[in-house]
Parts: C-alpha cells; sequence; structure tokens
C-alpha cells in the first residue's frame, strides 16, 4: 500500500499545514505550476516528490520535471500533467493519451477547482487537486491524500482552508 500526496498550483509558495497534512504519506505528487525549483527540492527533502511541469514553470523546472508522467503505483497506471481537462472535455493531447495508455487514474492542476470525477467512459478515477499556493482567483488552498493499495484507490481525504 502507497500513501499518496497531491497537489498542484502552488506557484512558488507552499503551506507548512499542507505538508503537515502530507506528514505520514510514502510519496508526494504535484501536478505543475511549482513556481520554481526551489518548492520541488524542498519537497523532495522531506518526501520522494514526482511531479510535473506547468505552464508558469521557467526552465528551471522543466529541465527536471517533463510535461507528462505515466508510471505505475502498486497495481494503478497513472497518468498526470499539469492541462489535462476533465471528464467529457479533456485537452486534446490527454484524450489521445488516455486513450493509447489507458490510466485507471488520470491527474490534472491548472484549473484551481479542486475535483474528483469518476469517468465512466474511461474507466477512471479523475482528480485535480486545485491550488495549493496563495496565487490565483481560488479562495481556499487545497489539496488531497488518498491511498493506492493494489487496484483500489480509497480514503481520499480533503484539506482546505481560506487562502492566506
Amino acid at each position: 500500500m502507497k500513501k499518496i500526496g497531491l497537489l498542484s498550483d502552488t506557484h512558488g509558495y507552499i503551506d507548512e499545514k499542507i505538508m503537515n497534512f502530507f506528514q505520514d504519506r510514502d510519496e508526494i505528487w504535484h501536478a505543475g505550476d511549482i513556481g520554481n525549483i526551489e518548492i520541488a527540492h524542498g519537497i523532495s527533502k522531506i518526501k520522494p516528490l514526482k511531479a510535473v511541469y506547468g505552464n508558469i514553470d521557467g526552465q528551471d523546472v522543466r529541465i527536471v520535471y517533463p510535461q507528462i508522467q505515466s508510471f505505475k503505483c502498486e497495481e494503478v497506471q497513472v497518468l498526470m500533467t499539469h492541462i489535462g481537462g476533465y471528464p467529457g472535455k479533456y485537452e486534446k493531447s490527454m484524450k489521445e493519451a488516455i486513450s493509447r495508455l489507458k490510466p485507471n487514474l488520470f491527474i490534472s492542476g491548472h484549473s484551481h477547482i479542486l475535483k474528483v470525477i469518476y469517468d465512466d467512459k474511461n474507466d477512471l478515477l479523475h482528480i485535480n487537486p486545485g491550488a495549493s499556493g496563495k496565487s490565483g482567483m481560488h479562495r481556499l488552498q487545497t489539496a488531497v491524500r488518498f491511498e493506492i493499495d493494489g487496484t483500489e484507490i480509497k480514503n481520499l481525504e480533503v484539506f482546505e482552508k481560506q487562502r492566506g
């Protein structure tokens, strides 16, 4: 079993309360718009980090992290990117990647809106953890944590606080 902490859109700021929320996690995944490489380095000193770059990320982040990550966690095929869309409204390249790679879990960020949606058509769970940073139109800072046990994605919990 793997315990995962998931965040996105930190935009150069990571809240200590979110890191406390991830304290018992095995890994942290970041769905882009990290903001700067120092944030990624700071997270990776605490927990192993899987990340993708987002549209605001500069070359410092882009040379370390890819635009798209496809990997297996336990028995769950994961596809993660920053700009991905939602079930029924996937970004074109992600629609093609989902069709080709057949993930069980699709993760994206960018919208600053936390959503967890089951996609019946593609038989996958889509998670957008919202925005963890302080920049953007969102009022709440959000993140999620969950567990992957074999093929099962379970015990999903949401962190939220008023943007500080």
